[in-house]
C-alpha cells in the first residue's frame, strides 16, 4: 500500500513544478500579440513644403526620416482650412457639417456631445491615451478624450521682455487714439522674433519634453498607448531660437510667383476686404497697418521676413519631432508603434497675396500626411491617391485591429499602406464659411484628379451665388478661374451635382 506520506511528497513535487498563476498569465500574454502603439503628431499650419514632398526649400530632416519608413500621401486634404473645424473633424471622423463646427469659438461637445473621439475609442479598447500640446483647438482640450487631464506646459517663453514692453506701449497709444477695448486686446506683440533660449524654454520644446517623459513611463507599462503630441509652430508668431533662423539666408529666399488674386475669382472667396487674406497677421503690432490684399501685396522686405520666420519655425518643429523619434527608437518602441504625422491645414506665404489659411484653395486645403505602420507593404513609398483627414480615424482603427465605428464619414486608407499605387477615392471635399456683403455664405469645394471646383451658396436660401473652377493640368497654382468658359459647362454641372449629393447641409437649414 502507498503511504500517505509518499502521496504527500509526490503532491508537493507536482505542485512545485506547476507555474504560478502570474507565470501562466505572462505566458498567455506572450502568445497574444500586443496591439500596436500610436504616436499621433499634429503640426499647426504646416505646408507640404518638405523634403519628403520633393521640395528642398525648408530643412526638415527628421520629418523626412519618418517619411522614409512611412507612406507619404501627396494629395491629402483637410475638411476646412482653419484650426478648430479641421481638428474637430479629424478627431471625430466627421465633416464640419456634421460636427457643426465652422468657426474658432464652438466646442464640438456643445453640438455633438456624445461624439467619440479617436483617443476615446482607443481608450475603450484598452489603450492608455495621453495628449500633449495642441491636439484639439486650444480653448477646447476635451479632457474626456484622455486618461489624464490634457497636458500643456505651465512655464514657457514666447516673446522677449522687450517685445512685451513695446506691445504695452503700442496698446497705450491705441487707447490714446480712441480705439475700443476689443481692438486693443486683439493686438499681440511682433509676428517674428529671435528669442535665443534653449529649445525646452519655448512652448514646443516644453511639449516635447513632456511627451518624452510620458513615452518613458508608457514603455514600462503593459498597456498599448495612444500618445498625441501637438506642436504650435509654425503658426504665427514665428518666434524661435537663433540657430533655426541662421539655417537660412533671407536674401536667397524666393518669393511667391503668384502674389496676386486669382483672375476671375469672386470677392467672396477672400472675405472681408480690409482683412481678407491676412486675418491673424493683422493682429500683430508690426503688421497692424498691413494693406488689404485686394489693394496691394506686402513689401518685399516684409515678405522675406515672414517667409524666413516660417522656414525657421518649421525647422524648429522638425528638431522636436526628431527628439520624439529618437526616444521612440531608444526605448525600442519603434517596431510596434504606428506613427501618424499630419497638419490641420496649409498656409499661404504670399500666394494670392495671402499670409494665412482660411480659403478653399489648394494651398490651404492640401496638407502633409504621413503614416508609418508595422507590417504594411508600402512603407517608404508615396501615394498619389486623393485622401482626406477624415480618413485618419478609420485608418488607425483598421491598423490597430479595433472596430471601425459606423458613424465615421471617412474610409480606411489601409489598402494604400499595402499598395501605394492603389486609388481609394476619386474626390476630396472641403468647405469654408464666409460673411460677405452682410450675408453668410458657405463655399463648398471638390478636388478631383484634375480639377478643383468651388461653389458659393447663401447659407439661408442655399442659392448658388458664385462658382470657381481651376484646371490643375494647366494651372497648378490656381491662378485663373475658368468656371465661365463654355467648354467647361458640362463639367461644372457634374461637379455641382456631386457637391450637392455630398453635403447634407445643402438639403437642410444650417
Amino acid at each position: 500500500m502507498i503511504s500517505s506520506r509518499y502521496l504527500f511528497l509526490v503532491a508537493c513535487l507536482f505542485l512545485g513544478a506547476m507555474p504560478a498563476p502570474h507565470e501562466i498569465a505572462s505566458a498567455a500574454n506572450a502568445d497574444t500579440p500586443r496591439r500596436p502603439n500610436v504616436l499621433f503628431i499634429a503640426v499647426d499650419d504646416l505646408r507640404c513644403e518638405l523634403g519628403c514632398y520633393g521640395v528642398e526649400t525648408i530643412k526638415s530632416p527628421n520629418i523626412d526620416r519618418i517619411a522614409a519608413g512611412a507612406v507619404t500621401f501627396s494629395r491629402a486634404y483637410c475638411q476646412q482650412a482653419v484650426c478648430n473645424p479641421s481638428r474637430a473633424s479629424i478627431m471625430t471622423g466627421l465633416r464640419p457639417d456634421s460636427t457643426r463646427v465652422w468657426d474658432l469659438v464652438t466646442d464640438f461637445r456643445s453640438t455633438i456631445p456624445d461624439a467619440v473621439t479617436i483617443p476615446q475609442h482607443f481608450r475603450k479598447h484598452g489603450y492608455r491615451a495621453l495628449g500633449f500640446g495642441k491636439i484639439f483647438h486650444n480653448p477646447f482640450p476635451d479632457h474626456v478624450s484622455w486618461d489624464e487631464p490634457h497636458h500643456w506646459p505651465e512655464q514657457a517663453q514666447l516673446w522677449s521682455e522687450d517685445a512685451k514692453r513695446r506691445l504695452a506701449e503700442f496698446r497705450q497709444q491705441m487707447k490714446a487714439d480712441g480705439k475700443n477695448d476689443a481692438a486693443i486686446n486683439r493686438i499681440r506683440a511682433v509676428a517674428t522674433e529671435v528669442v535665443d533660449l534653449d529649445d525646452s524654454q519655448h512652448i514646443d520644446g516644453a511639449i516635447t519634453d513632456q511627451a518624452i517623459r510620458a513615452l518613458r513611463d508608457l514603455a514600462q507599462g503593459d498597456q498599448p498607448f495612444f500618445l498625441a503630441a501637438g506642436f504650435v509652430r509654425p503658426h504665427l508668431p514665428f518666434v524661435v531660437p537663433r540657430k533655426y533662423w541662421e539655417m537660412y539666408d533671407r536674401n536667397n529666399i524666393r518669393l511667391a510667383t503668384n502674389s496676386f488674386l486669382p483672375c476671375g475669382a469672386p470677392a467672396v472667396a477672400f472675405g472681408n476686404r480690409s482683412r481678407g487674406g491676412f486675418y491673424e497677421l493683422c493682429d500683430y503690432m508690426d503688421y497692424a497697418d498691413a494693406p488689404s490684399p485686394f489693394d496691394e501685396a506686402l513689401t518685399e522686405i516684409q515678405q522675406r521676413e515672414l517667409k524666413h520666420g516660417y522656414f525657421a519655425a518649421v525647422s524648429f518643429i522638425d528638431a522636436q519631432i526628431g527628439r520624439l523619434q529618437d526616444e521612440l527608437e531608444r526605448l525600442d518602441l519603434n517596431q510596434n508603434t504606428i506613427v501618424v504625422l499630419w497638419s490641420d491645414h496649409g498656409w499661404k506665404l504670399g500666394e494670392h497675396r495671402g499670409w494665412c489659411k482660411q480659403t478653399n484653395y489648394e494651398i490651404d486645403a492640401r496638407v502633409p500626411l504621413l503614416v508609418r505602420a508595422p507590417g504594411v507593404s508600402a512603407n517608404g513609398q508615396q501615394s498619389s491617391s486623393l485622401v482626406e483627414l477624415v480618413d485618419v480615424y478609420p485608418t488607425l482603427c483598421d491598423l490597430a485591429g479595433l472596430p471601425i465605428p459606423e458613424s465615421l464619414e471617412g474610409i480606411s486608407l489601409k489598402p494604400l499602406l499595402d499598395d501605394a499605387s492603389a486609388q481609394v477615392k476619386d474626390a476630396a471635399f472641403s468647405q469654408f464659411p464666409r460673411l460677405h456683403e452682410l450675408r453668410n455664405h458657405m463655399g463648398y469645394a471638390v478636388r478631383t484628379d484634375r480639377f478643383r471646383y468651388i461653389e458659393w451658396r447663401d447659407r439661408t436660401t442655399h442659392e448658388l451665388v458664385e462658382m470657381e473652377l481651376y484646371d490643375h493640368a494647366n494651372d497648378d497654382d490656381e491662378n485663373t478661374n475658368v468656371a465661365a468658359r463654355d467648354e467647361h459647362q458640362a463639367l461644372v454641372a457634374e461637379l455641382s451635382s456631386r457637391i450637392q449629393k455630398s453635403f447634407d447641409s445643402l438639403r437642410k437649414e444650417p
